[in-house]
């Protein structure tokens, strides 16, 4: 994301749930907080209460389909 300055990171985590992990990126990247954006896992959108498998993770930014 533009918003961090990071294409990629990896991030050796030990938390289960994606909200876990937001948690974290909000410490690291406050700007976050303030910015729309959907959790995809292995390529699939996932909830916040999503368990976390060893996965690529991926912030997506708003989009619009039609």
């Amino acid at each position: 994301m533009e918003i961090t300055g990071c294409h990629e990171e990896s991030i050796e985590f030990s938390k289960k749930l994606v909200s876990e992990m937001l948690a974290e990126l909000f410490e690291r990247y406050p700007v976050l907080k303030k910015t729309d954006f959907q959790v995809a896992q292995n390529n699939s959108i996932v909830q916040k209460e999503s368990t976390i498998i060893n996965a690529e993770i991926a912030l997506l930014p708003p989009f619009s389909g039609g």
